[in-house]
């Protein structure tokens, strides 16, 4: 049975901004970190981004140079700080220019034009709902209590690679265009976990901010073990 979809108020992913459904997580203030831009070099986070909802939906994304020994493979689960694993399964932009993150909160949505595990550069970006009003509360949520240096494991069928939290940045909702570390296939190489974040207005579509949570390589990629 294909579960329920969540009231969405869009999340809104490379093109726009944000939202899943309930007011679940309507209380919590994320910290704010510094953000690496895609070239490595810091910015320091304090006001949110402005944006305009007419906003071009325009992604100029290229796929990062391919090197080494290891193949590269998409990602299929990560492991949050939390302990849980979620599952991970490829999305594309849809016609309107919206990313098709998983209506299912407990999966998470990789970005086809972004890196995959195993590829040198650039940003493999991972998406999911915050909440919904029939699934409740999802594992992403947890990004909005994410502490510098806790680690994540994402891995694909056959490689894992583990990285630790350096940044957590809060954006308004259609500004996502204007910050292409978030996705751009160049750059240093990084993990970027996107949900929704207070405030939820439903009369402007939920909620209003989205929590980006940026995290970088420990090491490189390892064989997974049978």
């Amino acid at each position: 049975m294909r579960p329920a979809p969540p009231r969405r108020s869009r999340l809104v992913i490379l093109i726009a901004a944000g939202a899943g459904v309930l007011g679940l997580v309507a209380g919590v203030a994320p910290r704010l970190w510094p953000t690496p831009d895609a070239a490595g070099s810091v910015a320091v986070v304090g006001q949110k981004a402005a944006a305009k909802d007419d906003d071009p939906i325009v992604v100029d994304a290229r796929p990062a140079r391919r090197t080494g020994t290891v193949r590269p493979e998409q990602p299929r689960s990560v492991h949050l700080p939390t302990g849980v694993v979620v599952p991970v399964r490829a999305v594309s932009s849809r016609t309107d220019g919206l990313l098709d993150v998983p209506d299912d909160i407990r999966q998470a949505g990789w970005w086809r034009g972004g890196s995959r595990v195993g590829d040198p550069l650039g940003s493999t970006l991972l998406a999911a709902h915050v909440d919904s009003t029939t699934q409740g509360r999802g594992p992403f949520a947890a990004l909005l209590k994410v502490r510098r240096d806790q680690r994540f494991l994402v891995s694909s069928a056959t490689l894992n690679q583990e990285y630790r939290a350096t940044s957590m940045h809060l954006l308004e909702r259609r500004s996502l265009l204007r910050n292409r570390w978030i996705y751009s296939a160049s750059g240093s190489r990084r993990l970027v976990m996107v949900t929704c974040a207070p405030p939820y207005v439903p009369a402007r579509g939920g909620y209003q901010n989205l929590v980006v949570v940026t995290a970088v390589p420990v090491s490189g990629p390892t064989r997974r073990e049978e």
